[in-house]
């Protein structure tokens, strides 16, 4: 095959072009935690950047260009961020920002907080406000039953308390 008909990289190296990340289409809601957090790791890929920038080094180049394109997301996130506040959120009611206790079948007990996209860490029990178990939980109020719709199988949750002050 001729190279005439061969696309050649526009930049130094292959990479210089890196896409964009892409925004959630959902209304980015954060917590004052999660703004916070956000700022946070704004502040630490410009940091990285200023790094990777004074290097002479030619393999810190394509690192750059992924640090570039993150600080592009990490700006837009900030943006397009809404706060809410839990603590003005309607009592008795699950809602963005709730600390739900929920018990299953078994009795056996958890709690989730429901937080922006960004912020969701299953590990630490935060569920994003647009997951199917925060949409199962929204409205609930203590003593009701929900059915969280779950890949493997439909589980029935008891509410058994609600907290908006992240006491």
């Amino acid at each position: 095959m001729s190279r005439a008909f061969v696309k050649e990289p526009d930049g130094d190296m292959a990479g210089d072009d890196q896409l964009d990340l892409p925004q959630s289409p959902h209304p980015n809601y954060v917590t004052a935690a999660g703004q916070a957090e956000l700022g946070t790791r704004l502040a630490e890929l410009e940091d990285r950047r200023r790094h990777l920038s004074a290097s002479e080094d030619l393999a810190d180049k394509l690192p750059l260009t992924q640090v570039d394109r993150d600080i592009r997301y990490v700006k837009g996130r900030i943006e397009s961020a809404i706060p809410v506040d839990a603590a003005d959120q309607p009592d008795g009611e699950v809602c963005f920002g709730a600390i739900v206790g929920v018990a299953d079948e078994t009795e056996a007990v958890a709690e989730y907080t429901i937080v922006g996209e960004d912020e969701a860490d299953a590990e630490q029990g935060k569920v994003s406000w647009v997951s199917p178990l925060a949409q199962a939980l929204q409205g609930a109020q203590v003593g009701d039953v929900i059915t969280w719709k779950r890949p493997s199988g439909d589980i029935e949750l008891e509410v058994i308390s609600i907290n908006h002050s992240g006491d």
